[in-house]
């Protein structure tokens, strides 16, 4: 499913989707770039972002990438070319932001399949999907430090999955992190060999896709929610809160019957 071309032809989409048994596959389609994040890619993928949103054939989502690697980040040819332009580079960072909180807002749980190296907004990209999968030989950065250029953006998403430590060493070394370390600081779920890894996404993403997608919306909020709450009194008010709504839906009563007659509960997403 996931095995794109290593070269795209100028007529082909720089975003794929596929979509099977409710999972909706995209992939990022500028092999020859190493997937940068070009305006056009990141306004493609908002695009698709906003669209399976509100589609109730959609249950998870599962972002990859073609060729050679995951992402690689920023195009810096089209950031070069434009340096000097401060509205294009506020509307492009902007824009690239507004992406990866989308991603975390988003009522879909997503999932990252890494492979290659996922580095600056790429590991930027794989630290705010709710899941990340990643190929045994796979290689993470920050480099920003490297081309004097910190990496500030990504040092949002890095900051709130892995320690304060070990994202100030990714950030301020800018060197490779492999994907045993990237499990380590919790950046990735698992690595697993390259030949395992579209089965082990598709497992994680049907056993997701199989649960009442009403109660992985209204889980996934407050996952996230709870995390901004300035103190534990307010983080379990507020999941407290949550619980009571989400007891009063039909899925929850559904589940909660299906378990006690010892049967596979009916989901109406409800």
């Amino acid at each position: 499913m996931s095995a794109a071309a290593e070269a795209a032809t100028p007529n082909e989409d720089i975003l794929l989707r596929e979509d099977r048994d409710g999972i909706a596959w995209i992939t990022l389609n500028r092999p020859n770039a190493f997937n940068s994040l070009s305006r056009p890619l990141i306004a493609r993928l908002q695009e698709e972002l906003d669209r399976m949103a509100d589609d109730p054939s959609v249950r998870v989502i599962v972002i990859a990438g073609a060729g050679r690697g995951f992402c690689a980040g920023h195009d810096l040819r089209e950031v070069r070319g434009n340096q000097n332009n401060e509205p294009f580079i506020k509307e492009l960072v902007g824009a690239c932001s507004n992406m990866m909180q989308t991603i975390v807002h988003h009522p879909k749980p997503v999932i990252a399949r890494v492979h290659g190296i996922a580095t600056a907004a790429g590991c930027q990209l794989v630290a705010s999907c709710d899941l990340a999968i990643a190929e045994d030989g796979a290689r993470f950065a920050t480099p920003g430090v490297n081309i004097g250029l910190f990496c500030h953006t990504p040092m949002v998403a890095l900051s709130r999955n892995v320690s304060r430590k070990h994202a100030m060493e990714m950030l301020l070394t800018g060197e490779m992190m492999d994907a045993d370390d990237a499990v380590r600081f919790g950046l990735i779920n698992r690595a697993v060999p390259a030949g395992k890894l579209d089965e082990a996404v598709m497992e994680m993403a049907g056993k997701i896709a199989s649960k009442s997608s009403y109660t992985l919306k209204v889980g996934k909020r407050a996952f996230y929610d709870q995390l901004e709450q300035p103190d534990l009194k307010s983080a379990y008010d507020h999941a407290s809160i949550t619980m009571v709504e989400n007891m009063a839906a039909r899925d929850a009563a559904e589940g909660i019957q299906a378990f006690i007659d010892k049967r596979q509960p009916k989901w109406e997403d409800r």
